[in-house]
């Protein structure tokens, strides 16, 4: 009996394979109107400039009196300067009267400033009487206390510029120009495809000799941490026929992510159907977990062919998806934590490949916590990740290692 299993031909190094999707992937175009309560991480299209003063008038930053600086020269609690109270001001309110010399207002913090002061004497430095005198007990200088009109932002201004990506500061300084809704790059649709005759979706009755789509959600929620949509399609059967359409079908979207079917097996179809349709640019990489991974284009569309254990698959959609999403999103890239502690345990690395060995940190140390590449726990229970680079293959109990925390 002949076999149809179809050996890889040579695997490329990381570093290869990331340059190849750097050089493949390009940053979206597509814009999208999003209303300010939508815009939290998205990235901005155009500038933002402002059309008004912020803040619009001149307002009060203390609680106290409006006062003319010059009338507090000098003051202190041994000799207070006393001033005439002529009114109170809240905010939302208007003042009516304007401060001359020797005279006050009393002033909420954020209430305009009444023309005439140019500084407010806070509370605490004050005592008012019911005669309408009140003693002030530390002198002000001119715009003390005070919030000046476009001291933040002023009309004409750029606020923010394109390419910026939002946070909870960004969004409150366009609120504070007076815009609803501001234009974004579009989130990349990444359409997430599982293969395979033994794929059934969870919470269907699971029969003999099939196993539940891990990779569906995994993949999915990887997608959405990075910037993208992800768009779930039905698994396809090992079949080119289905396959083939089910490929179609993901054409829709921005970004194509198939589980399974990448490595050599006489199934291991989908790689027929993305060589017929476009071009793989590689396939097989010199890592673990993760090995079996194909990336190239269909229609100008990057795809990724990613291996369908599950260890595997989430292992390289954190270490090549990710990145390349966040690239096409125009997102930064995502800001890692590392830690250095000493290993619980001795770890033997396969030759010539550049292991992504998962652990936890325990009693200060990384215990190795990866199992195979098809055990979903090796990831779910562990905190982080150690590389061992392609040329070592043994790491020492007590070696202090660096791990990337997830």
């Amino acid at each position: 009996m002949t076999t149809k299993m179809r050996p890889f031909k040579g695997t490329i190094p990381l570093d290869q394979a990331r340059a190849l999707i750097d050089g493949a992937i390009r940053p979206i175009e597509r814009m999208e109107h999003v209303a300010l309560e939508a815009a939290n991480g998205r990235v901005l299209a155009r500038d933002v400039v402002s059309t008004a003063d912020v803040p619009p008038f001149t307002r009060a930053a203390m609680d106290g009196y409006a006062v003319r600086a010059q009338d507090t020269t000098g003051a202190s609690r041994a000799q207070p300067k006393t001033l005439t109270w002529i009114e109170k001001v809240f905010t939302a309110q208007m003042p009516s009267r304007t401060v001359g010399a020797g005279q006050c207002t009393e002033i909420a913090t954020g209430a305009p400033m009444p023309d005439g002061a140019d500084a407010v004497v806070m509370v605490e430095e004050t005592d008012a009487d019911d005669g309408g005198s009140v003693r002030v007990f530390a002198g002000v200088e001119p715009g003390q206390n005070t919030g000046r009109q476009g001291a933040d932002i002023q009309r004409g201004q750029t606020v923010l510029r394109a390419g910026e990506e939002l946070n909870a500061s960004r969004v409150g300084a366009i609120a504070a120009v007076g815009l609803r809704s501001v234009d974004v790059y579009a989130r990349p649709r990444v359409a997430i495809l599982s293969t395979g005759n033994e794929i059934v979706e969870p919470g269907k009755p699971l029969e003999p000799g099939h196993i539940y789509d891990i990779n569906r959600f995994t993949l999915s929620a990887a997608v959405a941490e990075h910037g993208g949509v992800p768009v779930p399609h039905r698994a396809a059967a090992d079949t080119i026929a289905d396959i083939s359409r089910a490929v179609e079908d993901c054409l829709h979207e921005d970004v194509l992510v198939f589980s399974g079917g990448s490595s050599v097996g006489e199934r291991d179809l989908i790689l027929d159907v993305l060589g017929d349709l476009g071009e793989i640019l590689f396939h097989g990489i010199s890592v673990k977990p993760g090995k079996p991974t194909a990336f190239g284009l269909i229609k100008g569309k990057p795809f990724f062919g990613m291996p369908g254990y599950p260890s595997s698959c989430l292992s390289n959609a954190y270490i090549l998806l990710g990145p390349a999403l966040r690239q096409i999103a125009r997102l930064p890239p995502r800001m890692v934590k590392k830690i250095a502690v000493p290993l619980a345990k001795r770890i033997v690395s396969p030759a010539g490949r550049h292991q992504f060995y998962t652990v936890r940190i325990v009693d200060g140390t990384a215990l190795p916590a990866f199992k195979a590449s098809g055990d979903i726990t090796s990831m779910s229970q562990a905190d982080g990740y150690i590389e061992i680079p392609i040329d070592i293959d043994i790491v020492e109990q007590g070696a202090v290692v660096e791990v990337t925390l997830f």
